[in-house]
């Protein structure tokens, strides 16, 4: 189902309209930025990434995401999953150094407040994770590829953002932590399924594929 966006004519919904175009802007010039740098991920959050927290990932942290990597290793399903389990714990450890937990989504009018994200912070964050995983040779059946968007006001659809991986058969997954709370597993699925889809609840389909 396409959500049909409201009428634009009145004041606020202008504002609205502007406030998705900047995310879009913001969404092309953040995906062209390194998130990630050795073992350091700057944690994006506030919306646009207006605010970045330094999370230092220690050894004991590199082999907590290798345990649970190695659970996928039997196939590209598996590491699904366990990607899955991976952006779960680090969203648990993005928290230490926020101290604010996200909520579901992206609530209208949270825009610079310290700990909230939308789609750019979330894909951001996300993309940084695999990237991290990557770098230290985590990923056995995906490659990491660049954050892919959907929707841009003109097709009835709110801007949207994802991260993206590859499966060594070349079908693109979308890894979207996006409709979760902060530490709740990210929606997995084809990419091509995910560019349809509107943003409503009932039009959502929160899986691991």
């Amino acid at each position: 189902m396409i959500v049909s966006l409201p009428g634009i004519s009145t004041r606020r919904g202008r504002l609205r309209s502007l406030l998705l175009l900047l995310c879009a802007l913001s969404a092309m010039d953040s995906a062209s930025r390194p998130a990630v740098a050795q073992n350091v991920i700057h944690v994006c959050h506030g919306y646009g990434c207006w605010f970045r927290a330094s999370l230092v990932l220690d050894a004991a942290d590199t082999r907590r995401f290798a345990a649970i990597l190695a659970r996928g290793r039997r196939s590209p399903a598996a590491e699904r999953a366990a990607i899955s389990d991976a952006v779960r714990h680090f969203e648990r450890r993005a928290f230490d150094v926020i101290g604010i937990r996200d909520e579901p989504r992206s609530r209208f009018g949270a825009s610079g407040e310290p700990g909230q994200m939308d789609c750019i912070d979330e894909s951001t964050n996300t993309r940084a994770l695999l990237l991290y995983l990557a770098e230290h040779d985590l990923l056995r059946h995906h490659t990491v590829r660049s954050v892919a968007s959907r929707g841009f006001l003109i097709d009835g659809r709110y801007f949207h953002s994802t991260a993206v991986i590859r499966d060594t058969g070349g079908t693109d997954w979308a890894v979207d932590s996006w409709y979760a709370p902060m530490g709740g597993a990210p929606d997995i699925l084809p990419l091509s399924e995910w560019r349809v889809q509107g943003l409503s609840s009932q039009d959502a389909r929160r899986r691991t594929g």
